[in-house]
């Protein structure tokens, strides 16, 4: 017997309206967010072979390890660059750098980020545990793609 799924319900506030949808039905009906976002996925381990999860792993470590070096290398450069050429232009004459109001600034922006990294303490803890839950799931998976993350950092 099929059932007839009943329209959005729709609210009216003072000046706009909004549809209500249920992501329950939606996922009933779409299979491909289920597998996506559903907590029926499952690990790794259930899907595929130990040799498959090493390969993917590795491979995806191997691109995100050799985009790390090359992008690492890119922001050292800019970085270095920078600051040889501002020291250049201050040796010969044509920028004059108040160190006093560098030190000042960089002295506030520590103490902004200090605070800063308080206040994220515990969403940065969550992320960890979230992380960590998903290494001791997906193990083989995440010790392939460590693998590949050094070999692309090396290559």
């Amino acid at each position: 017997m099929a059932t007839r799924n009943p329209p959005p319900q729709e609210y009216e506030s003072d000046d706009e309206s909004y549809e209500v949808l249920d992501l329950t039905e939606y996922a009933r009906r779409h299979h491909w967010w289920n597998r996506v976002f559903g907590h029926s996925s499952g690990p790794m381990v259930e899907k595929y072979s130990v040799a498959t999860q090493i390969v993917m792993g590795g491979v995806t470590g191997w691109c995100a390890g050799f985009l790390f070096q090359k992008v690492g290398k890119l922001a050292a450069t800019a970085v270095g660059g920078g600051f040889l050429l501002l020291q250049i232009a201050s040796h010969s004459g044509y920028v004059q750098i108040d160190w006093k109001k560098v030190e000042k600034g960089v002295n506030k922006a520590k103490r902004q980020i200090k605070k800063r990294a308080n206040k994220a303490a515990p969403e940065i803890n969550n992320i960890i545990e979230e992380a960590t839950e998903f290494v001791k799931q997906n193990i083989v998976i995440s010790s392939g793609f460590v693998g590949g993350f050094l070999l692309g950092l090396a290559s």
